[in-house]
């Protein structure tokens, strides 16, 4: 799994805990997208994460 520069986002490590708390190993991965972005005329396609795509919206960086 990659980690983008800018995002800094990968795995988390934890535990599934039962009703009966058993301790199962868990893991959580960001939810990453591969989006078309173009840069300097160029198209570029990049994983990113959701969070990362939003801020890039919200400031207006990328168009849908």
């Amino acid at each position: 799994m990659q980690r983008l520069d800018f995002d800094k986002k990968g795995k988390q490590h934890g535990h599934n805990v039962s009703f009966s708390q058993r301790h199962t190993k868990k893991v959580w991965k960001p939810n990453l997208q591969t989006k078309t972005l173009v840069v300097d005329g160029k198209k570029v396609r990049v994983k990113i994460s959701t969070h990362a795509l939003r801020s890039l919206k919200k400031k207006g960086l990328i168009k849908t």
